[in-house]
């Protein structure tokens, strides 16, 4: 399925089901998932990152169980908005993925994501190794709330 720009999806989604959000770290992959009727997403799990392939097979799965209709995958742009190589190596991600699945892929701007995640677990009192255990799931939850967000809005 072709990668689609957030503003671009809305019309081409089905009126129900899950959103799938990903916070794509060096070694792990924080996902979330949302209701059915896209209010509110859910931190769901991390996994380690290994190879694509492993990787995409875990997704997928996933995708399936919870009959996910897109993937909404974090951008990691710089603070000024411009593309670096850690997004060149997430759009590089999508688009393997995409060959892959026919899910639709989006992308949702993840700046600042990880430290209001952080800030969240601060403020619920997580010890620091907790905090290390779900940051990743907790950033993919706001990565996914922001574009349920933006799509709930438009629509």
């Amino acid at each position: 399925m072709p990668i689609r720009n957030i503003d671009k999806i809305y019309g081409v989604l089905p009126k129900q089901g899950r959103l799938m959000g990903l916070d794509l770290g060096k070694k792990t992959i924080g996902i979330a998932v949302s209701d059915v009727s896209r209010t509110i997403a859910t931190p769901r799990t991390t996994i380690l990152r290994g190879k694509f392939k492993k990787d995409a097979i875990t997704l997928l799965k996933l995708v399936e169980s919870e009959g996910v209709v897109a993937i909404v995958i974090g951008l990691p742009l710089n603070m000024n908005g411009s593309e670096g190589p850690r997004s060149q190596s997430t759009r590089q991600f999508a688009e393997n993925l995409s060959e892959k699945t026919s899910v639709f892929i989006t992308f949702w701007d993840e700046r600042l994501s990880t430290i209001a995640a952080t800030r969240t677990m601060i403020e619920a009192n997580l010890s620091r190794k907790r905090q290390k255990d779900v940051v990743d799931k907790i950033a993919a939850a706001f990565i996914l709330q922001g574009a349920i967000d933006f799509l709930n809005r438009k629509g």
